[in-house]
């Protein structure tokens, strides 16, 4: 089976995306015969003319009895080119925090438009969220031809508003395409309706998208989770041994590379790398999870980095891109608490710089960031973090703002 695409799908209410994403795994053979033959039960007590496929995704039996989907719901489906995971995310404006979460770790954001609506404020406010989260490609799937005939000038004024939207986000990755995801047209197969589209179906799309490491040809950069230490042998004795164990954030690491460990700024180097389950390599590459043996017997704790190649400067200040989360607003003087990678410190809010305005696209004045709101923010933090900035990782430019003592996450932060 061919490598692993993470995406996520999101739109407006009653834009079809659960009825798009079970339309994916029923025309991929990727649902048993028994969920089938309950949706179609479902569907006939919901008085339907055919069966919902929306309801092979929205799981929880409250989404199913109100229409709508209100978490997202993680679906694993295979073909015989990919595997995929897929986070389908709710439409509605106030779970755009949802969204947020399920496009975090996508390499492909799936987001619908209805035809007979175009772009609205929610398609803009995801749109915005796959551009400020870096997804590296964008798909947009207009829904919902069948209901307009399949009209040619209709679809192609609606993808001409869409192109515009990502242009103005600096969207470099975008592609259209028009379908229904109620009869099948140009999901898992091109569509004789539309002979005037050239483009691929939307599997097809999802089949032969590149899909690379990230930032694999970058400096190294592994946060230390664990502190190994010295262990029982096979014969009872204590083994002199101590590793940094975590997951490759960034870049490569091989044994006899010269490193940094940040903070503090203890130069060494590697001298094994061990594998979970016993066993050595000699190379850690990116979403590795290993244990690294250092050379020096220093004192190194959960939270710091270790680095190799160019490193990142320690800081305690950051000018940052937010999408604030939680209910209450946020305001210059909040304390909160900054998860970087696996680093937690106390942080104050010296500053929010501006609010997007998600009609002009442009920055507003703010002084304060309500629910959803993306804005940009200065934080001064009590210890140094050393992030590297966003746009050349996600997962080492990126952070979480917790509320100090009920512990929930406020939000989603990149650095500038």
């Amino acid at each position: 089976m061919g490598e692993l695409l993470r995406l996520a799908t999101a739109g407006s209410v009653d834009d079809g995306k659960s009825t798009l994403v079970g339309r994916l795994l029923y025309d991929t053979k990727n649902i048993m015969i028994n969920q089938y033959s309950a949706v179609e039960r479902a569907s006939a007590e919901r008085g339907l003319d055919q069966t919902d496929l929306a309801l092979l995704t929205d799981g929880l039996r409250a989404e199913r009895e109100q229409g709508i989907t209100i978490d997202v719901a993680y679906r694993y489906f295979a073909t015989p080119k990919r595997s995929f995971i897929l986070a389908d995310c709710p439409g509605h404006v106030q779970y755009t925090r949802n969204t947020v979460t399920g496009a975090s770790t996508a390499q492909v954001i799936v987001a619908l438009v209805d035809v007979r609506h175009g772009v609205l404020g929610q398609t803009r406010r995801h749109l915005a969220v796959a551009a400020l989260l870096r997804v590296p490609h964008v798909v947009v799937a207009i829904n919902k031809i069948d209901l307009v005939d399949f009209d040619r000038g209709t679809i192609e004024g609606v993808a001409g508003q869409v192109r515009e939207l990502g242009a103005g986000l600096g969207i470099t990755d975008l592609t259209v395409i028009p379908v229904s995801a109620l009869l099948g047209d140009n999901v898992a197969e091109r569509s004789g309706r539309t002979p005037w589209y050239r483009g691929p179906d939307l599997m097809e799309y999802l089949e032969e998208v590149p899909v690379g490491r990230p930032q694999e040809g970058g400096p190294g950069r592994l946060p230390v989770q664990y502190v190994l230490r010295p262990q029982s042998g096979a014969g009872g004795e204590l083994r002199d041994y101590r590793s940094y164990a975590g997951r490759v954030e960034r870049g490569s690491f091989d044994v006899g590379d010269e490193v940094l460990v940040l903070p503090g700024g203890h130069r060494t180097s590697i001298v094994g790398i061990d594998l979970p389950g016993g066993g050595s390599a000699e190379r850690a590459e990116v979403r590795q999870s290993v244990a690294l043996r250092l050379a020096d017997d220093i004192d190194v704790a959960r939270g710091e980095l270790i680095a190799s190649g160019q490193k990142p400067e320690p800081v305690t200040s950051l000018d940052a891109t937010v999408c604030w989360l939680g209910d209450r607003a946020l305001h210059v003087g909040d304390r909160l608490l900054v998860k970087h990678t696996t680093r937690t410190v106390t942080g104050i809010v010296t500053a929010i710089g501006g609010r997007l305005d998600l009609t002009t696209l442009g920055e507003e004045p703010a002084d304060e960031l309500a629910l959803n709101d993306i804005g940009r923010v200065g934080l001064r933090l009590a210890e140094p973090i050393c992030p590297d900035r966003y746009a050349d990782s996600r997962a080492t430019g990126s952070f979480i703002l917790i509320h100090p003592q009920a512990g929930n996450t406020l939000a989603a932060g990149m650095v500038a």
